[in-house]
């Protein structure tokens, strides 16, 4: 037999942890006015979203509970009702600590997340002291909480040649380092004036997006209207991407008060999508009714005549 023949077959794998990160920062606005909150009780923070699920911070500004009365407790809960348990690591800090590097968190605890259910810090700083410290400024400060959810566990093969690890490559983080430069203003030599064809709060959103390829936090009430704004901005500056990101988020919030403006937007800017998901909806003989009655429908009919048409042949 030969050599050739003998020789062992050989394979290799890799079990690869499917992440999401992000931060969120928390900023506390008047202390001095927290403090008489009973110890125990706690401030909640407005819900945000990361990893496919909805967060929030609690802060107990006279401690989690009457043993830790002295210090400032902070503690990340998941907002959402589920089944299994969500599998995150997190990290908090005062803004000014935070590090142009953003932390990988790789060091981290994993803690089981289950509905309402929060993990933390109870002794994030003695009262005390924080109040002598720096973090204080005009009676406010912020926190900064950096969240790594684990989604899934994805096994892959590897090639036959393999060599062995010896270093770790933490993954990129370049989209934080730009929004965190674009946030503090450090080192900033540019200064936009705007307000003219564009809002100034649009045109942040805009530079948002391109320095870290993401949107700022917004809520329901304010995400459509921006959704509209950065929509025709993105047409304007060619930008693909943010443009159908935000015919995607306009899909959702079409509805009988919205649909003519939303339609309208779409046929100027050439958002087949967007105007696909207006005609399914008006495709509800109810919902074409309530829209025809509002005074939106005017501004539709003499703005684009072309999608009157449109609605006639989808009709007929």
């Amino acid at each position: 037999m030969s050599a050739a023949a003998c020789k062992p077959s050989r394979s290799a794998s890799a079990i690869i942890a499917v992440t999401s990160s992000g931060y969120h920062l928390l900023k506390i606005d008047g202390y001095s006015r927290t403090k008489g909150i009973p110890s125990g009780d706690k401030i909640k923070s407005r819900a945000f979203s990361l990893g496919g699920h909805r967060w929030h911070i609690d802060y107990h500004p006279n401690g989690f509970n009457s043993e830790h009365a002295e210090y400032i407790s902070i503690f990340l809960v998941l907002d959402d009702t589920v089944t299994t348990a969500v599998k995150a690591q997190h990290e908090f800090c005062f803004v000014d600590e935070v590090q142009d590097q953003a932390p990988s968190l790789a060091s981290s605890e994993v803690n089981n997340f289950t509905s309402k259910k929060g993990w933390g810090v109870s002794k994030l700083i003695k009262r005390a002291d924080f109040e002598k410290s720096e973090h204080l400024k005009d009676d406010s400060f912020a926190v900064r909480c950096d969240i790594v959810v684990i989604n899934d566990y994805r096994p892959e093969d590897l090639p036959e040649n393999t060599p062995p690890t010896f270093v770790s490559v933490a993954p990129s983080s370049q989209h934080q380092h730009l929004g965190d430069l674009l946030k503090t203003e450090k080192g900033a030599d540019v200064v936009f004036e705007v307000g003219y064809d564009i809002e100034a709060q649009v045109f942040k959103a805009l530079l948002c997006f391109t320095y870290t390829d993401s949107l700022p936090e917004a809520t329901n009430e304010e995400e459509d209207v921006m959704c509209q704004h950065l929509l025709v901005a993105a047409d304007r500056y060619n930008m693909d991407r943010l443009k159908t990101i935000c015919e995607d988020k306009l899909c959702k919030y079409i509805n009988v008060g919205t649909v003519a403006t939303i339609l309208t937007l779409a046929e100027q800017h050439h958002c087949d999508g967007l105007e696909t998901a207006c005609f399914h909806f008006l495709r509800t003989p109810v919902n074409l009714t309530a829209m025809v009655d509002n005074d939106g429908f005017d501004h539709l009919s003499k703005s684009c005549p072309s999608v009157i048409k449109k609605l006639v042949f989808l009709f007929l």
